[in-house]
Order: structure tokens, then sequence, then C-alpha cells
């Protein structure tokens, strides 16, 4: 029994294994040969010609390269499409040579000079003789020439064309020449022009098979001594399996293909088969194979087989790196970027904004530049003045791959700042938008957005010139800053609370039971407080109507006398319109679990059904098209908890009795504490506390309390409710 040979890696590691061997053709999938090549019988070079042409082969070659004919006063034939075809040229059955058929096609036109005013062709109405049809035949010559890497050839055909087709425009026909040998592998040009030369020439260019064609192994005897490689996949690892005799002697070349040049990965004299087992960081789309025999001037074997490798597309990413600069280009600042990767890319350049606060960078709209990534080059976009928050994205496949921002060090942290995009119409008027996370909102807009709410103070700012211009082109930006708003903003919320906390302490002074009342409340709060001070708490509830949100605000009014950190999106419309509700829960359903907090879900009419039409649940009613509510918008993280069992310890599930009984609550959702409110309400605060906290008279205490603050806007609920639309 034969033993089995050595597999070595790129990286020297000896390896033995067995491998099943997979024909190299069945891997690559759409390979460009895979018809049968016709054979044709080894003859000296044949031309025919077809329709209205009739044509001869002239046998010396070196007259074609003879040119300066002076031009004549009759029309003149030009070639009009040149198509080629590989063929097999065979002097025995199993003897074949590659060889490329050309077809030309040939079009009668009137003669032309060059203008050299206008630096082209144009029509020269003097040149032609009397008008037409003329009852004579049209002579030309065409030219046909080849070239490779190492030789190159042409051939010379007298044309002629019958009297009844030289008319102006007219296709004559074509003709067929067999053929220009070549060698296995080879990349070939042709092209084609006719003398006197009235119009540019046609070219093509052939790329030849390879030796991987099965055909070509029982036809073409050059293939019959090479060496090649399959290619076997075992999970993560790619090998490539040598099907080499023990006693042959072959090189085996590995490389990146690079637009700059071929970097070598591995190069190496072997001996006989192997298992080589292909590193997975080189393994990226442009890595190439080529082995040959280890003899003067063989024929190479050589392909590109990962391009298509969704695993070679992932490496390739993984391996590219963003840099950015800043210079000064031609007297104007620039923002440079030089992408680095293995290979060249099919991606873009993209200028992004990034707000304060957010981990999300919002791609700028058109017309804003976008350029195509030229890698491990050094690549400029002007500015007038850079900005922190103007970050670079390189998309590819319709998503963002590489995403890098200024160093803080550099241009400083992020400004609140809004961007703002002005660009102009057909008759010389602007418009503007803003960039925002739903999009760039237009100014002035009616939208419920932070831009739309400042946006005729950003505009005055703009024209008054207290925002800067960042780029001018087929668009302009500017950013404009928003700290004096956010600090006008926190002025009235300190006077609005200021001027609340006196009203209160007037009041309580007027009413000395209720100072008590309140400082006893204070004393239990101090109490109990301890158990649950800081820890978040997350509303969710369905807006079935104003009067029921009034209930569920006095709950959470209640709640937060607890010193629970509460959230609930009606204290929190602002930054809700201008996140979204969405995002705005992700954010805070994030913050309260990895605190150790917890969801509380309100349950009302509303939700159940809003989560039976989630569910799918049959004959579930459905309710009319709500706006976009967090309640609505939760439900994609929120049922997939429940489905997937996550939602033990972390949700805790509540209704108001008089309102939904807590058997009309769905199912899936009794896998977490249900509590009736007000009757269960102690229960209720023991689950938000947790095991072992907080005294048993203090939780019942401020149960009484919160039941009390509860039953007004219950009964306010129950009354205003039947008439509005659940």
């Amino acid at each position: 029994m034969r033993e089995q040979p050595p597999a070595y890696t790129l990286t020297d590691n000896i390896q033995k294994m067995t491998a099943p061997w997979f024909l190299l053709f069945f891997v690559l999938g759409g390979w460009p040969w895979v018809l049968s090549l016709e054979k044709l019988k080894a003859s000296p070079d044949v031309v025919q010609c077809y329709q209205g042409l009739s044509c001869r082969l002239k046998e010396n070659d070196f007259l074609c390269l003879l040119g300066g004919i002076e031009p004549i006063k009759d029309p003149v034939l030009v070639p009009t499409k040149l198509q080629t075809e590989v063929v097999l040229q065979c002097r025995e059955e199993s003897n074949c040579d590659l060889c490329v058929r050309v077809t030309l096609y040939l079009t009668v036109q009137e003669p032309r000079k060059e203008d050299p005013d206008e630096g082209g062709l144009q029509e020269d109405a003097e040149l032609t003789s009397g008008p037409w049809p003329r009852n004579e035949s049209l002579e030309a010559e065409v030219i046909l020439s080849f070239k490779d890497f190492l030789s190159n050839r042409c051939v010379l055909v007298e044309v002629e064309v019958s009297p009844s087709m030289v008319q102006p425009g007219q296709n004559v026909g074509y003709l067929v020449f067999d053929c220009f040998r070549a060698p296995v592998g080879d990349e070939v040009w042709i092209w084609s022009y006719t003398q006197p030369r009235y119009q540019k020439e046609l070219n093509h260019t052939q790329q030849l098979p390879d030796c991987i064609k099965p055909e070509l192994w029982n036809n073409v005897q050059s293939c019959w001594v090479l060496p090649w490689f399959n290619i076997s996949a075992e999970g993560d690892a790619v090998q490539l399996v040598m099907d080499v005799s023990a006693e042959q002697n072959y090189v085996l070349f590995l490389y990146w293909n690079q637009t700059q040049g071929l970097s070598t990965r591995f190069h190496e004299v072997l001996t006989g088969p192997h298992n080589i087992t292909v590193n997975n960081t080189d393994l990226v789309p442009c890595l190439c194979i080529q082995m040959w025999p280890n003899v003067l001037d063989a024929i190479r074997n050589s392909h590109c087989p990962f391009q298509k490798d969704p695993r070679a597309h992932k490496n390739l990413w993984n391996q590219s790196k963003l840099n950015l600069t800043f210079s000064t280009l031609w007297g104007e600042t620039a923002l440079s970027w030089m992408v680095k990767a293995p290979c060249p890319l099919s991606a873009e350049m993209v200028l992004c904004w990034q707000p304060v606060g957010s981990e999300l960078c919002h791609p700028l709209p058109l017309p804003l530049p976008r350029e195509n990534v030229i890698v491990n080059t050094l690549q400029h976009l002007p500015m007038l003045t850079l900005h922190p928050n103007i970050c670079l994205q390189v998309w590819s496949r319709g998503k963002p791959q590489i995403q890098k921002c200024p160093p803080k060090d550099v241009l400083g942290p992020l400004r609140d700042d809004m961007l703002l995009l002005e660009t102009w119409g057909s008759v010389e008027n602007h418009s503007f938008c803003a960039m925002e996370i739903s999009g760039c909102t237009p100014l002035p807009s009616l939208a419920h957005t932070r831009a739309a709410f400042l946006g005729k103070q950003l505009l005055q700012d703009l024209q008054s010139g207290q925002c800067v211009q960042l780029w001018n082109a087929t668009g302009t930006l500017w950013a404009c800053s928003l700290q004096k708003y956010t600090h006008h903003r926190w002025v009235l919320a300190w006077l609005a609370f200021l001027a609340l906390a006196a009203c209160i302490l007037l009041l309580l002074l007027l009413n000395r039971d209720g100072m008590k009342g309140w400082l006893q409340f204070l004393k239990e709060d101090y109490r109990y407080g301890g158990a649950v001070r800081g820890r978040r708490a997350l509303l969710l509830y369905s807006p079935d109507h104003a009067s029921f949100e009034r209930l569920v605000g006095t709950l959470a009014s209640a709640l937060g006398q607890l010193q629970l950190s509460v959230a609930v999106d009606l204290w929190h419309r602002q930054e809700l319109s201008a996140l979204g509700p969405l995002a705005w829960f992700h954010a805070q359903r994030r913050q309260a679990l990895q605190e150790g907090g917890v969801v509380i879900l309100i349950f009302s009419p509303g939700a159940v059904a809003l989560c039976r039409e989630w569910l799918q649940e049959v004959g579930a009613p459905r309710p009319p098209a709500p706006t976009p509510d967090t309640f609505a918008a939760s439900l994609s993280c929120v049922l997939p908890d429940f489905l997937e069992g996550r939602a033990s310890g972390c949700y805790v599930v509540a209704c108001f009795e008089e309102l939904l009984p807590p058997e009309c609550i769905p199912d899936l959702f009794h896998s977490v504490p249900v509590f009736s409110l007000p009757s269960q309400t102690s229960a209720f605060l023991r689950a938000l506390v947790g095991p072992g906290k907080g005294h048993r008279d203090t939780v019942k205490a401020h149960a009484t309390r919160m039941g009390q603050y509860l039953q007004p806007a219950l009964e306010e609920c129950l009354q205003l409710g039947a008439s509005s639309s659940l």
C-alpha cells in the first residue's frame, strides 16, 4: 500500500490527512468555457465571405503592415462589428491546438476625412463623385491583426461588394477567418480596419481557456503533463489537493492579485502530491493559484477560484482598515482617507453625521458626494470646515462595512449641533432640511421632531451668520449650534420647578394637618425607600384613550414617590419625538435591565388586541390602525423575550381589574407575575421591591395610599372610556 504523501500549510505546518477530491470546475460553478469547443481539421488559413461579399486571402502577411494609401473618390467599406470564438484545430483526433476564429461585419460608408480643427472625422462632400447608386462594384482591403504576449501577426483580405449592395449605410455581409492559433490560457488582442482607414479600428480582447477544462485534457497535448489542483473544503478549512504524480517536480505559487501588483503568499518547488491548507487570513477574493512543471518556459495553470466565496469576502472586510487624515490641499482644508485592503473593493465612501448621545451615524443624502473607493490610495474630499460629528463610512452591497470618525484629540468631542442641507431648485429657490434619525426633515415643517420645533430659529441663525459652512458644491452643508436652546430649556425647567415647590410649601403651611401627614409620609418613605431607591422601572402601556393615559400617569407618579426611577413615554415626549418609539424603548429597556430594573407591562383592551394581532391568534379582533406608540413598537422585542423564556425576573404584568379581567391577558404573559390593581397593590409593590427587602407594614401603608391615588383616576377612566374608541 502506497504511503500517504505529506501535506503542507502556507506556514509550513505539515499535516497528514486524507480528504475527498473534488474537481475544481465543479467548485467554481459558472466557468466561462462550459460549452464544447468546435473541432476543425488542421489546414492553412481560410477566409469565407457571406451575403453580398466575395473575398480572397493574400499570402504575404507583411503587405497588411503597409499604410498611407491616398483617399479615393468612391464609397468605402468600414468594419462595424468584430466577434471572436475559441475553437480547436486538430491534426489528429487528440492532437489539437487552441485557435481564435474571427467574424467581421462590414458596412458601406461615404468617404470621410479628418478635420484638424475639430479633432475628429467629418463627411467630405468633395470626395464624392456623382450620385448613387452606381453600377460599379466596391473593393477594399481588410486587415486583421493578432497579438499575444509572445508573438503577433496580421492577415490581409481583399473584399469585393457587388454593385447592387453599394448603398450608403448598407450592411453588405461578413467574413469569417479561420484562424489565429494561440497558447493555452493566453490573453490575445485582435483588431481590424480597412484600407484606406476612414474609421477607427475595431478591437477585442479574448481570454483563452486554461487546462482546467476537461476537454483540453483529452485533446491538447501540452495539457497532458501539466500539474493541477482540486479544492476540498471541510468546515472552515480550505485545502488545495495537488493532483501530481510522486515523480514529478512542480512549482506552486499562491498570490494576491492586487491592483498595484502581486503579493506573494506561498512560492515553493514541490515533488509529488500534497494537501496544502490555506490560512484563514490568506483566503480573500483575490487569492490566485498558479502551478507549472519545474522546467524552463513551462505552460502555467492559473486561476482565482475564491472571487465569489462568502468566507473570502468576510475575511477581506475583517482585514480592511480605514485611515483618516486632515491636510491642506490647494489652499483648502481637506478630509483625506485611505482604505487599506488586500484586494480591490467594490465600494463607495459616504459621509455620515453622528449626533450627540447617539451611537448611530446617519448617511448624508444626495447630492452630497459619494466617492468610489480605490484601495491603498490616498483620496481627498475638500471641506470648508472640519467638524467632529462628520464621519466616513465605506458602503458595499447596500450596507456600511467600515466606519471611522475623527479622533477627539484632533477636532474635539462631538458637538450639540444640527446639520442643515441647503439645495437649489430650477428657479434658484433654496430649500433646507435638517439631518435627524428619521431622515432629512424639511424646514420649516409641522412634523413633531426636534428640528421642526426649532426650524424657524435655525433658519434665522443661518441668515444671521451664526452657522458654520462645512461644504459647498452641489449643495451646502451648515452646522448650527443648539447649545443656547438647550440652556433656555433648562432655565425654564428650573423656574417651573422652583415655582411648583413654592406653591407646595405655601399650601402645606396653610394646612398644618397636611404638613404633619406629609412629614409622616416622608418618614415612611425613608424607611421603605431604602429598599427600592434608584431602581429603574420602565412602564409600557397602550394609549387607548386620554383618560387611560392619565390613569397610567397617576400610577407612574405614585411609583415615583416610592423612590423608583420610573420611565414612561408620557414624561419623555420631546426625546421620543427625536429618537422615535422603537429607539427610545430600546435605550430605556437596555438601561433598566443592565441596572437590575424591571419592565412593567400594563394591559388594557387595546394592548390585548395588539398582542393578539402580533401573535396571529385565530379570531383575534383587529383594532383600528393606531398612531405609532411605544407599546406597539416594543412588541417586536417584548414578544421574543416571552416566547424564548427570557422574561422571568425582568418583566411584571399588571392590569386594572375594573377595565380588564386578568384572565383576558394572553396566556403567553402568565409566565411572569400578573397583578390586578388596585386589589393586589401590596403584592405588586413587593414584586417591585424583590424578595427579602422592605417591611411588610410599610408596603401595606404605601399600597393603601397608592390605592387612594389611583381611585379618582380609575373612576374618571370608567366614565370617559365608555365613549372613547378602544
